[in-house]
């Protein structure tokens, strides 16, 4: 091993080891605020004699007594917060595992630490309190910073989208409120059917066949162009390039790019397509065609025959079909649905420049028999 290997390997292992420490105390943070919040749950519900007389004085109160005792993050309103995470979560230490862990020699199941008919005293003993404290360790996967993104969403399915999403794409916090505030549960929600509408808060958003990767609208804010007539296709093009990782994380799961206006030549004629990306979970092309306004039937048709060209001489044997968007800024969905054949891989989605309206989403989804949003 050379002199420069080894110290790349201790950098390595120093920022893993590191990383690893922070997350640690984050989900500690997580454990603890879960458990402020069910203590004062508990406390308030022991007896109505105790709600009476403590009422709304008790979170100033604890505040007050806590931030006394030199402990960090105990404001009222954090203190509210914690109780609001509880009760969004109470479910975690109802399924907590019915497994021993060996405290100091003494063999104790989580479920046995847990306080019954609100004995909170029982956690006065170290040994019950590091259990349950474990235990509830391995169930939070995010930091407290997610958590707070999350508890801002009443809806129980939407929050648990969220929740998975995060985790299994590794979003940092900031990322997740770019999502929520993009709607993207309400977008998904509004691009499927019943069925698949229940998968997506019971597993986040699975990826088995085309329209899996497919949303309406695409919300690209983050381009920071202005919803004017001024710019044209080329300059969307280029802003989507410029932020491609951006762009990349709006696509959704999977996404690889590979090549910008993708040139291909049939009987001495040169086409291009103007993005081509590659899926690995679907393990296909997605070619998309940038249109500034209005689509129409030569759009589809356009994208049509670049598919087929894909299929014939690009794929290998192996990969699933070709899929094709066209992004347009406007779109009449009675014609595409004319054009295009019901068992089609090409599809037709509207882009946006701003975040979209609650409100507008909110009608629509309305409109989704057996939906009931916020």
């Amino acid at each position: 091993m050379k002199f420069e290997q080894l110290l790349s390997l201790f950098q390595k292992t120093h920022s893993e080891l590191q990383q690893r420490a922070a997350r640690s105390v984050d989900i500690a943070l997580v454990v603890r605020n879960w458990l402020f919040g069910w203590y004062i749950v508990e406390f308030e519900q022991a007896g109505a004699d105790r709600s009476e007389r403590y009422g709304k004085q008790l979170i100033n109160k604890l505040s007050e007594e806590l931030k006394s005792r030199g402990i960090k993050g105990v404001s009222a309103t954090g203190l509210k917060q914690y109780r609001a995470f509880y009760t969004a979560y109470k479910e975690i230490g109802q399924a907590l595992p019915d497994q021993s862990t060996e405290i100091d020699g003494q063999a104790l199941k989580i479920r046995q630490a847990l306080p019954v008919e609100s004995n909170l005293s029982v956690l006065d003993d170290p040994a019950i309190l590091q259990v349950l404290s474990l235990g509830l360790t391995n169930r939070f996967t995010l930091g407290w910073t997610h958590y707070v993104v999350l508890l801002s969403l009443s809806h129980v399915e939407e929050r648990r989208f969220y929740e998975i999403e995060a985790q299994a794409n590794s979003w940092g916090a900031r990322e997740l409120e770019r999502q929520v505030e993009a709607s993207l549960y309400e977008r998904l929600v509004l691009s499927r059917d019943q069925a698949s509408i229940k998968v997506l808060s019971q597993e986040g958003l699975v990826i088995e066949k085309a329209e899996d990767v497919i949303k309406d609208p695409y919300v690209l804010e983050f381009l920071d162009l202005e919803e004017k007539s001024a710019y044209s296709e080329y300059d969307l093009e280029t802003a989507i390039i410029d932020k491609l990782e951006h762009f990349l994380l709006e696509l959704g799961k999977g996404f690889l790019f590979e090549a910008r206006q993708k040139r291909f030549t049939f009987e001495n004629d040169h086409f291009y397509v103007d993005l081509v990306f590659y899926n690995r979970l679907l393990r296909c092309y997605v070619l998309i065609d940038l249109k500034r306004d209005k689509l129409t039937h030569q759009d589809l048709g356009q994208m049509q025959m670049y598919v087929n060209y894909f299929d014939r001489y690009v794929k290998s044997e192996d990969e699933l079909p070709t899929i094709g968007m066209v992004l347009c800024h406007r779109k009449n969905d009675a014609l595409v649905e004319l054009t295009l054949p019901k068992e089609s891989n090409i599809f037709a989605s509207k882009y946006q420049l701003y975040l979209p309206s609650k409100e507008e989403l909110k009608k629509q989804l309305e409109e989704v028999a057996g939906i009931v949003q916020k």
